[in-house]
C-alpha cells in the first residue's frame, strides 16, 4: 500500500481546505483509513477514521468541523476541514494499516 498526501496549504481562520490522500496497491475499499496531525511542539494527534461501509470516527477537537470520506471510484480518501482555527495548523498525514503516507502542510492565521 502507497498513500500521498496532497491539499493543504494557507488559509485565514473560519475558511475551509481540503486534503486528499490517494491510495494504490490494495483494495481500497476494505482498509481503514485515518489522518493524523502533528502541530509545532506537540505530538501526533489522531483526527478521523473511516471504515469499510464508510462508518466514521472523529477526535473531539475536530468534531463537526471536519469530516472525513473517501471516493471508492478514485481511491481517494478525503478530509475535508471546515472553520479552521489557528490550532488546526500542522504537518497533516493520512495512514492505512501502519502505513504513512507523505505529509502535507497545513497553516491557519488568525
Amino acid at each position: 500500500v502507497q498513500l500521498q498526501a496532497s491539499g493543504g496549504g494557507s488559509e485565514q481562520a473560519g475558511e475551509s481546505l481540503r486534503l486528499s490522500c490517494a491510495v494504490s496497491g490494495s483494495t481500497f475499499s476494505r482498509l481503514p483509513m485515518t489522518w493524523f496531525r502533528q502541530a509545532p511542539g506537540k505530538e501526533r494527534e489522531w483526527l478521523a477514521g473511516i471504515w469499510s461501509g464508510s462508518s466514521t470516527r472523529y477526535a473531539e477537537s475536530v468534531k463537526g468541523r471536519f469530516t472525513i470520506s473517501r471516493a471508492d471510484t478514485g481511491n481517494t480518501v478525503y478530509l475535508q476541514m471546515n472553520s479552521l482555527k489557528p490550532e488546526d495548523t500542522g504537518v497533516y498525514y493520512c495512514s492505512s494499516s501502519g502505513i504513512w503516507g507523505q505529509e502535507t502542510q497545513v497553516t491557519v492565521s488568525s
